[in-house]
């Protein structure tokens, strides 16, 4: 990816392995959100003397209000129960700029009963499709070997209020 000065937000942060990535490849506008303090603070703690350092937030997903380039999903969305996966898809959308990017990797397997919640590529397909141009739904081919053939990647254009999204 050759623009680094996306706007990129990493919900449900946790360690923040995402954004070491992102800052050590030339990305300067890395925001981090978590609702868990102490995730918060062991991040603030982990990037303290790094310059830049990424924004860190510590509030509720479906609460925050910003717009960004890239959004990068990294085990945010199976920690949700799945009766909230359409409002997931909804606050995606409304977080992401015109022809923005949600972007990472999915469970394309179950986790009776859960959490984390796993789900399928045709649900995946159901879900997104209304919101989003689907470029690229796909198994994983560079999973952890624990996860090998057990996720999906995808790349999720935002699509304009009022277009169609052109996946039905």
């Amino acid at each position: 990816m050759e623009k680094r000065d996306l706007t990129v937000l990493i919900p449900g942060c946790g360690n923040g392995y995402e954004a070491a990535y992102l800052l050590e490849n030339g990305f300067t506008h890395v925001t981090m959100l978590d609702i868990a303090p102490t995730a918060v603070e062991t991040v603030r703690q982990r990037y303290q003397d790094r310059a830049p350092a990424p924004h860190l937030v510590c509030g509720d997903f479906f609460e925050h209000d910003d717009r960004y380039d890239l959004i990068l999903e990294q085990t945010f969305f199976c920690a949700l129960h799945p009766s909230m996966r359409e409002a997931y898809a909804l606050k995606m959308k409304q977080l992401l700029r015109p022809g923005g990017t949600l972007a990472g990797v999915l469970f394309d397997r179950e986790f009776p009963p859960g959490p984390p919640f796993g789900g399928s590529r045709s649900e995946y397909q159901q879900l997104f499709a209304p919101h989003f141009f689907i470029q690229t739904l796909a198994p994983c081919y560079n999973s952890a070997a624990p996860r090998a053939g057990t996720e999906v990647f995808i790349i999720l254009k935002a699509v304009p209020p009022g277009s169609n999204s052109g996946n039905r």
